[in-house]
């Protein structure tokens, strides 16, 4: 139990690390872009090799195409109503336009992160042992969006602390999703555990494609498509030595 809390807030610890970097550290907007498609990738991959792959085998197809696709569409239900309070460029680092709401950004944080942690707790909780590709991909995913955000916030006037306290409350709010994926998910059928994961992947699936690929390619131009390749067969290595 605790290991599945401990996991989830250390994956979700590098949405504060990157904020640290962003506010304290200029980097150039072009090596953003590309941790950010490096991430995608990974996330991608972890997506598919684990959470899908392990969802058609222990529940099926239909049950998987459910949940898939039930992900992606909430995930882009709220996405769209977060657009229109100020959300939609969450992982930018521009300066975001009068009425962009921090607020928004902060909750479409959360609604990344919540689906992510959760399965890193429920494959705690299934497999006895951590699973180190999602857990990997979250925890790089999620530093250029520290990053990214916090430098576009700090554009707009935010202090250093408040940037610093929204991140932190993501990341407590990470290890207890995690705890919540081992704790309350024990002893359920394979076909729920099935549509979970499924969700969850459809959820990064919309995610990635809706917010990280388009501010990366607008960033680093062409090459992310390169760098997001790498971070996919990256995902495709690591399955190998879990």
């Amino acid at each position: 139990m605790w290991l599945a809390l401990a996991t989830g807030a250390i994956a979700g610890s590098s949405v504060f690390l990157g904020a640290l970097i962003g506010i304290f550290v200029k980097l150039r907007e072009a090596y953003i872009a590309m941790i950010m498609a490096f991430g995608t990738g990974i996330l991608i991959g972890a997506s598919v090799f684990e959470l899908l792959k392990e969802s058609a085998e222990k529940g099926g197809l239909v049950y998987t195409s459910v949940g898939f696709l039930s992900g992606s569409l909430v995930f882009t239900s709220f996405n769209l109503y977060l657009a229109k309070k100020g959300g939609q460029k969450r992982k930018s680092s521009e300066k975001k336009p009068a009425g962009h709401s921090g607020t928004a950004i902060f909750f479409g944080t959360i609604l990344d992160a919540i689906p992510e942690s959760v399965i890193i707790g429920l494959a705690i909780l299934q497999n006895g042992t951590i699973g180190w590709l999602l857990v990997i991909a979250v925890f790089i995913s999620n530093f250029p969006e520290g990053l990214s955000s916090s430098v576009g916030l700090k554009k707009n006037g935010y202090s250093n602390l408040k940037i610093l306290v929204m991140w932190g409350i993501v990341c407590v709010l990470a290890g207890l999703s995690s705890l919540a994926g081992y704790f309350f998910l024990e002893d359920t059928s394979p076909e729920t555990i099935a549509v979970i994961s499924s969700f969850a992947a459809g959820g990064i699936i919309a995610m990635v494609t809706d917010t990280m690929v388009p501010d990366a390619f607008r960033k680093g131009g062409p090459l992310v498509g390169f760098v997001t390749s790498l971070g996919l067969l990256t995902s495709l290595i690591l399955t190998h030595f879990q």
